[in-house]
């Protein structure tokens, strides 16, 4: 957006209205890929009305070369992750009716702060750290699609935290491939740890969440300052992929099943109230009944707050796709997500019903349709767009205020509060 609006470029509402239509691309498995050219396909039929330009971008490209400008004749340009500098050149010369070359360069590019131009559309904001991954995971294509691991400084992140703050963002969450690597690319070696307490002083921001914590890089010091600051949210997403020493070893994860069980009981100790999410798959190449058996007794036992479940693909330049030992039929890897959602959804449930009684913050984001609980929002405990939300009953509440309410029912997902 940045690039685009520096060359001149500006935004429409609707696709029939655009001259340029641009579709930024997800990889990463099998159903982004389908996602993906599903989208493009159907927008390549305002070609036939006002649009000239259709352009594709993001890891789609970089994912399949060349041969996807054979397979996509509609497609008149395609930039991959390392290549948007390129875009707004390549498009002006599109407009000039010049030929464009296919980029398919090593991504090594790094988002600024002045690249964020557009306010975002509610009183929460996800600001990316980083960028990249140097974890290879034996299943994950984000090394291949998305380059090693690079972090922003941290006063450039403090830049575009206060442009969001200025904006009206109430809550800030801090997102990359892995963020508890944040900072070991950086000359002097900045932390996760600086940067939290750093963004702690912006005096407007009243939250601020921490999304995909691997587990082998949790640290102590992380845990405390976590514990000692009242605007991060308690609440940590660590996702385990597996319990099982040997499918974890399979998998590259860098860390054993009693790592997990330390790391877990040492936050709980320092922070009772701590939310934890987690995401595991199931069907990796050896996941034996016994294996997946240990992996649901090990969520019964731990019970997260959230959690989400997701077959193993067999994604082509992977080593885990090359791995030929008890494969897991996709019948089976649907029951096995049956059962972990079917536990997990009664655990959501009590876990919720433990909050009725209690008094909780509640960041207001919208307006419902009912006349009971009129507000709809959330709670620390709730990450926006992957957790369940809080409906509110209340008069005269502002859309991005933060609100204390009363929790009085709760169901599966949802919570329901009353501010008195």
């Amino acid at each position: 957006m940045g690039a685009l609006f520096r060359g001149g470029f500006s935004l429409v509402a609707r696709p029939e209205e655009a001259e340029i239509i641009i579709v930024n691309t997800c990889a990463f498995i099998r159903p982004a890929v389908e996602e993906a050219i599903e989208e493009i396909l159907e927008l390549a039929r305002y070609k036939e009305k006002n649009c000239r330009i259709l352009a594709v971008t993001g890891c789609l490209p970089k994912r399949y070369g060349r041969p996807l400008k054979q397979a996509l004749p509609e497609v008149d340009l395609f930039v991959g992750p390392g290549d948007i500098h390129h875009l707004v050149p390549y498009l002006k010369k599109l407009q000039r009716g010049e030929k464009v070359p296919f980029c398919l360069s090593q991504p090594r590019n790094l988002m600024r702060h002045e690249d964020r131009v557009l306010p975002p559309s509610g009183p929460v904001a996800y600001l990316k750290i980083a960028e990249g991954c140097s974890n290879f995971c034996s299943y994950c294509l984000i090394p291949r699609l998305r380059g090693r691991k690079r972090s922003r400084p941290p006063e450039d992140i403090r830049q575009e935290a206060e442009k969001l703050a200025y904006s009206g963002v109430k809550e800030i969450v801090l997102v990359a491939q892995d963020t508890t690597v944040y900072g070991t690319d950086l000359p002097g070696h900045p932390t996760l740890e600086g940067l939290l307490q750093d963004l702690c002083t912006i005096e407007s921001v009243s939250w601020i969440r921490l999304l995909y914590a691997h587990p082998a890089h949790i640290r102590e010091s992380l845990i405390e300052v976590m514990a000692d600051n009242k605007k991060i949210c308690s609440y940590l997403d660590l996702p385990i992929q597996h319990i099982n020493d040997d499918l974890l070893k399979a998998m590259n994860r860098g860390y054993r099943r009693r790592d997990v069980e330390k790391i877990i009981a040492a936050i709980r100790d320092a922070i009772p109230d701590m939310a934890l999410r987690t995401t595991v798959m199931v069907g990796f190449p050896g996941e034996t009944e016994k294996r997946f058996e240990e992996l649901l007794s090990f969520l019964e036992e731990i019970r997260f707050d959230h959690l989400g479940v997701f077959p193993f693909y067999a994604e082509e330049g992977t080593r885990a796709a090359r791995m030929t030992s008890s494969r897991v039929s996709r019948r089976i890897k649907d029951e096995r997500i049956h059962l972990i959602t079917e536990m997990q959804a009664a655990i959501s449930r009590e876990l919720n019903e433990r909050q009725i009684g209690t008094r909780q913050e509640i960041l207001i984001e919208g307006l419902t349709e009912s006349s009971d609980f009129p507000y709809r929002g959330r709670t620390r405990r709730q990450a926006p767009d992957i957790d369940g939300i809080t409906y509110v009953k209340g008069e005269g509440l502002e859309v991005g205020g933060i609100v204390e309410g009363f929790i009085i029912a709760a169901d599966t997902y949802d919570l329901f509060a009353q501010i008195e």
